[in-house]
Order: structure tokens, then sequence, then C-alpha cells
């Protein structure tokens, strides 16, 4: 039950009273009602002060192959050590800093040389390769998040991170050379067979005969959609370059069809009875995804269905995923916004769209799944 809005009021004042004083913070902390909680809290708010240490942690672990070496097994010490071209101070500087952020763990129960092995996180990690090629990924975001202030004073679109995305702010993406879209195509592909694996196991591709997929990149989503669903006809479209790459792939594979062109301009190939947009619509800023919205349901076949999937806005235990992190990686790109599955349902029912709902993902951060149709022709 939510409280009423004047009493949502005064608490916000009450305890933002509180936390200012730190004559009061220091009674919260050592009173037995709340001292667990403002423990939690000093913890968190620590984590947030010191979020840029861990992620360069996890990026130098990463650089030096710490991760991988650990892949087979655990290491002694001194051979780990010997691998990582630092001095002896450094690297054990770097092994316990990856201990205390979980991505290793050390087994100290020999007494003649201490063994190191891939903590829980690291081993998440390393068994994810879409997380791996984000981390490097990282550094072209985080040398525009150097300063902070300046990339939000400056015009949209002037950060590095927009030119490594060349759709969002060309005003012919279609244009791009190969040269161009090859490195986001494949940051792109190495995460999307996880993504894939959630759809799938969330909506029963089987059912459709011929697939739509709107800026479908290399054609890693619809290869997975072939092992699922091999009676289907598949179609890939999105830009020249993207949909030449996708053709090599698939290598004159029978019933798939790689069709070049831009979305945001051109018209969408028509005659599918189930359209995919795959971490397409928080790319874009609202009028294209509206727009978007609107002509893949008009081309599809009447009683046809759509499906967005997509990280949102909102989502429950993951809730800085959606405002924080899209929300400025999306500002520094240049294009686009995390929203919530209202919103987008909204935008399908303006589009036309019935029938709309959410399929359960497995891992929500990840990936969530919105479900529409188009309505059927009436008869007569």
């Amino acid at each position: 039950m939510q409280l009423p809005s004047w009493l949502q009021h005064r608490w916000r004042r009450w305890r933002n009273e509180q936390l200012l004083d730190p004559l009061s913070q220091r009674k919260l902390s050592g009173f037995w009602l709340t001292r667990r909680r403002a423990q939690r809290e000093a913890a968190e708010t620590f984590d947030l002060v010191a979020g840029f240490v861990y992620s360069q942690v996890l990026l130098a672990c990463h650089r030096l192959g710490v991760l991988a070496q650990l892949r087979d097994g655990p290491l002694p010490h001194s051979q780990l050590l010997s691998t990582l071209g630092l001095s002896s101070a450094a690297g054990l500087t770097l092994l316990r800093a990856a201990a205390a952020l979980d991505l290793l763990e050390c087994d100290e129960s020999d007494t003649k040389e201490s063994t190191w092995w891939l903590g829980s996180k690291g081993a998440a990690l390393l068994g994810n390769a879409g997380a791996l090629a984000m981390i490097e990924h990282h550094a072209v975001l985080y040398r525009d998040l150097v300063d902070p202030v300046v990339l939000l004073r400056s015009p949209r679109g002037s950060a590095e991170l927009a030119r490594y995305w060349p759709y969002a702010t060309a005003d012919a993406p279609a244009g791009a050379a190969p040269e161009q879209i090859r490195a986001y195509t494949r940051l792109m592909a190495a995460s999307q067979g996880l993504v894939a694996d959630e759809i799938l196991d969330a909506y029963d591709f089987r059912q459709h005969r011929r697939i739509l997929d709107i800026g479908g990149g290399d054609g890693t989503f619809l290869r997975h959609v072939r092992q699922r669903a091999p009676q289907a006809q598949l179609v890939l479209f999105d830009l020249p370059a993207v949909a030449a790459e996708a053709r090599r792939q698939f290598d004159g594979a029978s019933g798939v069809e790689c069709i070049g062109g831009d979305f945001a301009h051109e018209a969408l190939p028509t005659g599918a009875d189930l359209i995919t947009l795959v971490r397409i619509l928080h790319d874009h800023d609202d009028e294209l995804a509206q727009s978007l919205l609107h002509r893949a349901a008009e081309a599809l076949t009447p009683g046809g269905r759509l499906i967005v999937a997509e990280p949102l806005a909102g989502t429950p235990r993951a809730v800085r995923m959606g405002n924080a992190y899209f929300g400025l990686y999306l500002w520094a790109m240049g294009s686009g916004r995390a929203r919530s599955a209202e919103e987008i349902a909204t935008w399908m029912r303006k589009a036309g769209l019935v029938d709309i709902e959410e399929r359960a993902t497995r891992i929500p951060l990840q990936t969530r799944l919105i479900v529409a149709r188009r309505p059927a022709l009436r008869p007569g």
C-alpha cells in the first residue's frame, strides 16, 4: 500500500534531516534497531563513491588475462604473478583488489604457497563473452566521462562514443562503409547470443512462418532463431554494410534473406507475421522510436506479432541500469534513452497494436520482452 503524498513528504524530510546530521548518523549506526541498515547504507554509499576504482580493477584483470589464466583451474601465487608483467608488490595489490570484488579467491590452506582461484563473479564474467567485450569497450565511455559536467553541457553527439556508433548521429547512416560498422557490429554480436536465448526461452517462435528482424546486425539473433524454428523464413533488415556482413555469415543458407536499408528513412519489408526489435528502440530518440513502432505495425500481416526486447528502465532489482547506466551511456552516444515497459506499451497502443503483454525472462536486467499483436482483418 502506497502512503499518502503528504506522509511521504514528511517522512523524506525527517529522514534527510537525520542523515544530514553527523550526530544523528552516529546514533542510528549505534542503535540496535537501525545499526544493520545504517551499516548497509554506509557500505552502499562508499561503493557509489568508489565505483570507478572497482571498474578499473576489473579492466586491469581483463587486460592482463588474470581471469582467462584461471579458467582451467587454480594457479600458485608465484606462477600467476609471473605472467602479469608487474612487480611483485603491484601484482599482489591487483590480486587482492580482485579478491575483494569476488573476481578471485585466494586459498591459503597450503602453508608453502597460496593458490588463486576464480571467484564467483570472475567465473560468471569469464563465461559471458558480451560482458568481456563491454569491459574493454567501456574505455571509450570512460574517456567521455572524465568530466561528466563537460559531457552534459556539450552538444549531444559530440562525444567520442558517438563516433563509435555512426548510425546514431549520422545524416545518412545507410552510406556507412564496412570499416565504420565493423567494431560495433562485433560488439553487439558478442552479447547477442545470450540475449537471443533469453528471448527464445520466453516466446515460441515455431508458430511463425516469416520472421523479420529489424536492425539484425550480423545475423547472430536470427541464427539462434533458425535453430529453434527451422521451418520459418528469416528476413534481416539493417544498413547495407551490416546486411552484407550478415549475408557472409549465413553463407548462402536457404530460407534467409538479408536486405540492406535504413529503417529510419526507408520502407520496411512486408509480409512477416513476426517482427522483432532486439535492442533497437533504446538506441533512438522518441520521434524515430515511435515512428518505427508505427511502421513495424503496418508492415506486419494482419494478426501478426511484434516483439520489443531490450533492457528497460524501472526493472526491479536493476533500476540503476536503466536511468543511471543507460542514461549516461546513451547521452554520450548521442541518441536514445532507456524507457519503461509502460511507456513502450503506450506507444504500441498508439500504433494500433493490441493484446500487449510482457513475457518473463530469466535475467530481466539483460533483456525484457514485450509482445503485441496487429488486429486481424474483420470478415466482410
